[in-house]
């Protein structure tokens, strides 16, 4: 059993606000994660996507938590279909939403700022869904086109995303197999 989900047991049944709040907890793990990777040089950094000063390009941080909300809710997804009320699901990832823009709030994003931040989630999950309904690497040429700005990003950024990918999935499905939603 892996630490998260070690840290993450899940109970037989969960409301959808509790399951919203640990899948915060999630995406702000797997944030972290893709982000400094447990090394002095962040992810971000050994594959180029620094500023002018060597710290990871704010664009491309935003771009990653976009991109770990995407993979936490897209999971989600795939593991309610057929299992869980619609209206339950949907209460869940609004809860898991609305926390981590809260979060971004605490931690200094402006409040005015956030609804355009959300416009920018909204774009990016609509570009995602549709790329990964085609394979997963148009999912990682989409998602590495938004962390790099490049039209072309440089192959390396492609299998960072893709293997970033299947780090979240992975526990997430296993903690997400044994979860009944209830209000």
């Amino acid at each position: 059993m892996t630490e998260i989900e070690r840290e993450f047991h899940a109970p037989q049944s969960m409301t959808p606000e509790n399951l919203g709040d640990d899948l915060a907890r999630l995406v702000w793990e797997s944030f972290s994660d893709f982000v400094s990777d447990g090394d002095p040089q962040s992810a971000l950094g050994g594959i180029g996507l620094v500023d002018a000063e060597g710290e990871p390009d704010q664009s491309a941080i935003e771009e990653a938590l976009i991109f770990i909300m995407w993979a936490h809710t897209r999971g989600v997804q795939q593991a309610f279909v057929g299992r869980s009320p619609a209206e339950l699901l949907k209460e869940s990832l609004d809860t898991l939403h609305r926390a981590v823009f809260e979060d971004m709030v605490e931690n200094g994003t402006p409040r005015s700022q956030i609804p355009f931040f959300e416009q920018r989630v909204s774009a990016r999950y609509a570009e995602y869904h549709g790329a990964s309904a085609t394979s997963d690497t148009t999912l990682g040429e989409a998602v590495a086109r938004n962390l790099s700005g490049m039209n072309d990003p440089d192959d390396t950024l492609k299998v960072v995303i893709a293997e970033r990918a299947i780090e979240v999935a992975a526990p997430l499905k296993d903690y997400l197999e044994d979860v009944t939603l209830v209000n």
